[in-house]
C-alpha cells in the first residue's frame, strides 16, 4: 500500500533525527569521560527529557542516559507514567534501563547500536516484552547503528 509506505518512511526519517540528538547526547558524555551513551524523551514531537551517562559526574550508578533522560521527561510531565512518550537511545539499554522503561510505560523504544554483553531488549536479556511482565513496548533498532557504535568504540579505543 503505497500511503503506508511514505508514513513508515516519514517516521524512519524523525527517528533518524531524533537519534541525531541522542547522538549529541552522547557526545556530551564522551566530553566529560563519561561513556558515551545518550538518550532523549520524545513526547508530542518535542524534547521532554535529555540524558547522557553520568555516573562519574553524579557518584551515581543508576545515572545512566536513559535513567536521566526519563527522570526529567517525568518532571516535565508532572507524571512518572510516560505512556505516549518515545524514548531514543544510542545503545541497547540494560536491565536497569529497561525496566524503568517498562516502569514508566513508554510507547516506544528506538535504539541505535545491539549490546550483545548487557543489552536486555533482545540480546542478553528480553526484559521489555518479557511475557511476566504488565507493560509491552514496541522496539525499532539499528536506527544509526553504525554511527551509534562508532562513538562507543572511539571511547573503548582511546582507553586501551
Amino acid at each position: 500500500m503505497p500511503g503506508g509506505n511514505i508514513n513508515e518512511n516519514d517516521e524512519f526519517r524523525t527517528d533518524e533525527v531524533w537519534m541525531e540528538e541522542a547522538l549529541r547526547a552522547a557526545q556530551r558524555a564522551l566530553d566529560a569521560g563519561e561513556v558515551p551513551v545518550g538518550a532523549v524523551v520524545i513526547h508530542q514531537g518535542k524534547i521532554i527529557g535529555r540524558g547522557f551517562n553520568r555516573n562519574i559526574l553524579d557518584f551515581d550508578p543508576t545515572a545512566h542516559a536513559e535513567v536521566v533522560a526519563l527522570r526529567e521527561a517525568g518532571a516535565s510531565l508532572g507524571n512518572h507514567r510516560l505512556s505516549d512518550c518515545d524514548v531514543f537511545v544510542t545503545i541497547e539499554p540494560c536491565a536497569m534501563c529497561a525496566g524503568a522503561m517498562v516502569h514508566a510505560r513508554i510507547r516506544r523504544l528506538i535504539y541505535g547500536a545491539d549490546d550483545p554483553k548487557a543489552g536486555a531488549v533482545h540480546s542478553a536479556l528480553h526484559v521489555l516484552n518479557h511475557p511476566a511482565l504488565n507493560h509491552r513496548v514496541e522496539v525499532r533498532a539499528g536506527v544509526l547503528a553504525g554511527r551509534c557504535a562508532e562513538i562507543l568504540q572511539e571511547f573503548f579505543r582511546s582507553r586501551r
